[in-house]
């Protein structure tokens, strides 16, 4: 089983991160039920353990939190849907490329449930979503913008930190970092691509599009992708 949460109120990032550490060990130990957490944050920018000093473009404008998931620098704030996942990677058959895999997966699947198609490009972690309406870039390829950044830690083989899907985000708040490290595309949301979608809205897509993602007996759908 797997015990869904959802906060109505921002959680502040040092609470969060408390909670989830706590929750992987009990995990661990056997003495808790998986948990997929969504919640808001108030603006502040994450630190992963590939940060670089140079992507923190504005260091004065929100709190910055170093943190030892994977990644660079991430925001996270109000208007974004965060989703940490508190899952018994160990019992999922211990393929930690997989997992994304279906991390991955199941942003795309919550995402068509708006009509909107999410990508998954090599070298840029996260999904992503086409701009044919706007310039090409530089280098001549379409433009693409993030929809969604995706950052976990292992602890005991139970998962932590997670998903973050931009809903209704204040998007200049992006600017003070170089997101994830890259400079050629940007970042978009659900309501700057048109669509009138709110956190719950998402929330309902992302408990639909959870089945289908993982095996709910935990076995690894990854082998029966890659052949697809």
């Amino acid at each position: 089983m797997v015990q869904w949460i959802t906060s109505d109120e921002l959680v502040p990032y040092e609470e969060a991160c408390a909670f989830m550490e706590a929750r992987a060990e009990a995990i661990a130990r056997g003495e808790a039920e998986e948990c997929i957490w969504l919640l808001e944050h108030p603006p502040l920018y994450t630190a992963g353990t590939s940060a670089r000093r140079e992507d923190l473009t504005d260091p004065e404008r929100f709190p910055v939190y170093p943190t030892k998931r994977g990644g660079q620098y991430t925001y996270h704030g109000p208007g974004q849907r965060v989703v940490y996942v508190m899952l018994d990677v160990g019992k999922r058959g211990k393929d930690v490329r997989c997992f994304v895999r279906q991390l991955e997966r199941w942003v795309i699947l919550a995402l068509a449930e708006f009509n909107v198609t999410g990508h998954i490009r090599d070298g840029r972690v996260g999904v992503w979503v086409e701009r044919p309406d706007r310039p090409r870039t530089v280098t001549g390829a379409m433009a693409e913008d993030k929809i969604a950044a995706i950052g976990i830690r292992l602890r005991k083989w139970v998962s932590f930190h997670g998903i973050s899907i931009n809903v209704e985000p204040n998007l200049d708040h992006f600017t003070g970092i170089v997101p994830c490290g890259i400079t050629e595309f940007g970042v978009t949301s659900l309501v700057d691509l048109g669509l009138p979608v709110t956190l719950a809205d998402v929330d309902v897509a992302l408990r639909r599009a959870f089945d289908l993602a993982f095996d709910p007996d935990g076995v690894s759908t990854c082998a029966v992708e890659t052949a697809s």
